[in-house]
């Protein structure tokens, strides 16, 4: 709501209105996000008494630790076992196999977990997936 009684409204016709003689109140920049003239005429401070002041902290969200999966595609399997037709894909560093691409040779493939399309078509080619439940006999 405007009215007569703010602050500027003091200051008005004093030259400076109240910041000093000599730009006090300029060039101090901020993009937003963090304080006044850390990138500009603070920035011996910052070196000096805030060495951590930029960058991230804090932790790291234990949902996203969960989500490094190793993933193949069947286009690559089939380059992978141009000569055998058993592939241990977990002794690979392989945590998932997926449908991508085709297989025409009948393998038999250790993986922890596959898609469902992926199991699908080595059954069609005449293979079969061993995955890490199976192997504990669950």
């Amino acid at each position: 709501m405007p009215h007569k009684l703010r602050k500027i409204r003091k200051t008005r016709g004093s030259r400076t209105q109240g910041y000093g003689r000599i730009g006090q109140h300029r060039d101090a920049g901020s993009k937003g996000n963090r304080k006044v003239g850390r990138h500009k005429h603070l920035w011996s401070k910052v070196v000096t008494y805030e060495p951590d002041y930029f960058g991230n902290h804090g932790f790291t969200s234990p949902q996203s630790l969960h989500r490094k999966e190793n993933t193949l595609n069947l286009q690559k399997l089939t380059e992978l076992a141009e000569a055998n037709t058993t592939v241990n894909l977990t002794e690979m560093g392989y945590t998932k196999l997926l449908g991508a691409g085709r297989i025409t040779k009948p393998l038999t493939v250790t993986v922890p977990t596959c898609s469902k399309s992926a199991e699908e078509k080595i059954a069609q080619a005449g293979g079969k997936v061993i995955t890490v439940s199976q192997e504990n006999g669950e």
